[in-house]
């Protein structure tokens, strides 16, 4: 599966609205073997929201570190083909550029997308199967 930057951002800043959701389900699918993809933006993107959020570049650069050590995340780079798709899907479905790139990853494996992003979910769910993260009880 696609995991968006909300996702992760909500797990790693516990003021966020949705942290404990987020905890409990990323550590669920990690403890489920369960791969968890993202385009390589991911990692910027993760690191200005919880230095921006926390005040604490330190942290920030702390988790990126973390997030190299997760043996289940793969990060796809961003090429020319995939940054001329995302292109075309920010313009088709109105998307925010990193959004983008997101839906098409999620397209060109043909996987679902977890977000919290309501736009991005309502926009992308035209072309793709995509969710919000949903722990078992």
């Amino acid at each position: 599966m696609v995991v968006d930057a909300s996702v992760w951002v909500s797990r790693l800043v516990p003021q966020d609205i949705h942290y404990a959701v987020s905890r409990r389900w990323l550590a669920e699918q990690l403890a489920n073997g369960e791969l968890i993809i993202a385009p390589m933006i991911l990692l910027a993107e993760i690191a200005a929201a919880v230095s921006r959020r926390t005040g604490d570049s330190d942290l920030a650069w702390r988790v990126i570190l973390t997030l190299h050590q997760l043996p289940a995340l793969r990060l796809v780079p961003i090429d020319v083909r995939l940054g001329q798709e995302a292109a075309r899907l920010a313009a088709e479905l109105r998307l925010r550029g990193a959004d983008a790139l997101y839906v098409a990853v999620a397209h060109a494996l043909q996987l679902p997308l977890v977000t919290w992003d309501r736009e991005q979910r309502e926009r992308a769910a035209q072309l793709i199967s995509v969710m919000e993260p949903q722990v078992t009880l």
